[in-house]
């Protein structure tokens, strides 16, 4: 029928709507997930004076830099690059803002003109001309049927398509039952030959989906053998080509052995670091990658924790450049714990200055505020009332309400 249609065509016009708890939640998670992004940089200075800080958020103007040789701190990205092709590229570490250095063709930065004409210790990759992963693709990009997300390493800290990290199915990254992802830190197969010695380290480092299933067997493996163990344990691999002991494997879930500190449980099978020892007790630069295929590590929480700090296996690190994974303000994870701190203290500083401001007013002026409020309140609840739910809010009926006020507001005074 000609009506029915009519009527399911209407039904799909409608907008859908949200009560203003849902609105604020919303506006709440965005402004969360943006200091989280900016590591609770307000975008008021530019941080060139801070020196190379351990992670910031950057950004790279494709108009003032096409080359992509050059990032900018929030703060310049906003008061000095408004309106331009800007490629957001999240965090970067031990970088410094280059805003209006020699780089910028002789346009000073409007926030900290003084700069020296370049920073010699930024590192750029292909990130910032807007390229990312081996396909060396845009994102978003113009060209994809469907944006897929992508993975960051943390050694290079390039991103890059899951299909595209070298592995012969997308079934072997480690998730649960829902998608998830159950590894902290992502090392791509690129990285991976230089991390080689991770290999040496316990297999609780690797993130695994099928550590659950493995501790089945091993539990099976108990009840059904009366001692000895199976050859075929010593050769087995987990996901990241690392050598797996299912002995040491415990029976527990999938969940608490992705989400629980490492480090603790190491330490009966690691040295320790006191007296400069060695927690390996191999040294560290006799090791090599295989001859294997290259594959990408998918590291647990609190790995980096487990690393061994003694005087050779720190030179080792600071010869091939990942002298940061030691470094507990590297991660993501701590750059994201000082932002919500930050947040915090943000969010009470605004309660604080609310109260003082309520505190400096005189009794009147205290009382018409309140009264003022209490007005609006009950416009508001009036409105509700007497609103059809079925349709949208208009800008309209949002006017109407303030109109109501001041009329109301008129007629006392």
């Amino acid at each position: 029928m000609a009506g029915d249609g009519t009527d399911a065509a209407f039904v799909d016009e409608v907008e859908p709507t949200v009560t203003i708890s849902e609105y604020m939640d919303g506006i709440e998670a965005e402004e969360l997930e943006a200091d989280l992004v900016l590591g609770g940089d307000d975008g008021n200075e530019c941080t060139y004076g801070a020196g190379y800080l351990k992670r910031q958020a950057v950004f790279s103007c494709l108009t003032c830099v096409p080359d992509g040789v050059a990032g900018v701190c929030t703060a310049c990205c906003l008061a000095c690059h408004d309106g331009h092709e800007v490629v957001e590229l999240w965090t970067k570490r031990n970088f410094r803002c280059d805003c209006g250095n020699s780089k910028f063709g002789g346009h000073l930065c409007k926030l900290s003109p003084e700069k020296d004409p370049e920073n010699p210790a930024n590192s750029y990759n292909q990130n910032f001309k807007g390229s990312y992963c081996t396909c060396s693709r845009p994102y978003p990009d113009p060209e994809a049927k469907e944006q897929v997300e992508m993975i960051q390493c943390c050694i290079c800290e390039d991103w890059f398509h899951e299909d595209h990290i070298g592995l012969d199915s997308l079934e072997k990254i480690p998730r649960d039952e829902e998608g998830e992802p159950l590894y902290e830190e992502f090392i791509c197969h690129q990285c991976s030959p230089v991390c080689y010695f991770l290999k040496l380290y316990p297999d609780t480092i690797w993130a695994s989906s099928k550590q659950s299933s493995a501790s089945e067997a091993v539990t099976a493996d108990s009840n059904g053998m009366e001692g000895g163990s199976s050859g075929h344990a010593d050769t087995e691999k987990n996901e990241n080509g690392a050598p797996v002991d299912r002995q040491s494997i415990e029976n527990t879930s999938v969940e608490e052995n992705c989400t629980k500190d490492i480090a603790a449980s190491d330490k009966s099978i690691l040295g320790d670091n006191s007296g400069g020892n060695c927690k390996i007790g191999v040294d560290i630069n006799t090791t090599s990658a295989d001859s294997e295929k290259t594959m990408p590590f998918f590291m647990s929480k609190g790995w980096r924790e487990t690393l061994c700090k003694c005087g050779t296996c720190t030179n080792f690190y600071a010869q091939r450049g990942i002298a940061h994974l030691t470094d507990k303000e590297d991660s993501i994870e701590e750059y994201e714990k000082i932002a919500k701190q930050k947040r915090e203290k943000k969010l009470e500083q605004q309660e604080g200055a609310e109260a003082n401001f309520i505190n400096s007013l005189n009794h009147v002026q205290k009382i018409e505020i309140l009264s003022g409020i209490n007005d609006m309140k009950n416009e508001f609840q009036s409105f509700m009332e007497s609103f059809d739910p079925s349709k949208p809010v208009t800008s309209d009926d949002v006017k109407s309400i303030f109109e109501n006020l001041a009329r109301k507001k008129q007629r006392l005074s």
